[in-house]
């Protein structure tokens, strides 16, 4: 999709200097990776150890006119840019993504949890990809950052969307879902990695849970749901949640796997009966 400047001005609430409009096409966050400079955007971001500022001057001789930035900057130096101003860049970035998100009515599957993200979006998009025009998040990114360029390629072709979303403290998961808005859930498990920014392992899942707020079908281990009823009570009767496990309460019971050096053979029974997933991995 195409955005002109005035529409990415309304939609982040920035302030524009001068009135200038234009075709935005793509996104710009390192300087170093400047492909189609007049119709890229680029957002100023500030990190512990760079601000995007100071890339600016660098950028216009680059070809690049269109800023999105929350500092004053001397135009006389880039008499020809675009500024677009607010009050933190980030977050106007978070706004564009859930705004381009919304515009597309898909299924979209959402996972997060401690590991295993990546590896589970690689083997759906494996499986999927025959019958799915999917887009799906490059590498890991499911970050703060990661995301909304992950979500940025959407486009009217795709009929099938998978993204990560990974947190490491309180509030983090509210941003990632606004722009997701996945349909369909997964959380791979809770485990120790990134647990610093956590009270305990509940806190932890109640905060990762958030990603499944307005989903209608949720997939994730019995043992990460047991004796989470107040999570399962904020999610709501209406998401169908799905579990895997070695009980005969789970929808998906594992009856056994058999590894030898090369891959692995996992047997499970579902309402489909008897199933069988074998798999090049062995540990």
């Amino acid at each position: 999709m195409k955005y002109t400047i005035a529409d990415i001005a309304r939609i982040i609430d920035a302030e524009q200097v001068p009135n200038t409009d234009g075709i935005i096409e793509s996104i710009l966050l390192d300087s170093r990776k400047v492909y189609e400079p007049v119709t890229s955007v680029f957002f100023a971001l500030k990190g512990p150890r760079r601000d995007g500022h100071q890339f600016i001057p660098e950028l216009y001789k680059k070809g690049v006119r269109c800023f999105v930035i929350s500092e004053p900057v001397d135009l006389s130096t880039c008499p020809e840019a675009v500024l677009l101003e607010v009050y933190d860049t980030l977050v106007a970035l978070q706004l564009l993504a859930a705004h381009h998100r919304r515009q597309f009515d898909i299924p979209v599957i959402g996972i997060t949890g401690s590991n295993g993200k990546t590896i589970i979006k690689e083997w759906l998009f494996q499986l999927l990809n025959e019958d799915y025009n999917i887009i799906r998040s490059p590498k890991s990114y499911n970050s703060q950052i990661g995301v909304p360029l992950s979500i940025w390629p959407m486009n009217e072709q795709h009929t099938l969307g998978i993204f990560e979303a990974g947190i490491s403290e309180q509030g983090e998961m509210l941003r990632l879902e606004r722009m997701i808005q996945p349909t369909i859930g997964i959380l791979s498990n809770i485990g120790e990695a990134h647990s610093e920014g956590f009270i305990d392992a509940d806190h932890k899942f109640r905060e990762k849970a958030i990603l499944f707020r307005h989903c209608h079908t949720v997939i994730g281990r019995s043992l990460d749901f047991a004796n989470r009823t107040e999570v399962l009570d904020m999610l709501g009767d209406q998401i169908s949640i799905l579990t895997w496990g070695d009980t005969d309460r789970d929808h998906f019971l594992l009856r056994g796997h058999i590894k030898n050096e090369q891959s692995t053979h996992i047997s499970l029974t579902c309402s489909e009966g008897r199933r069988g997933i074998h798999h090049p991995f062995y540990r």
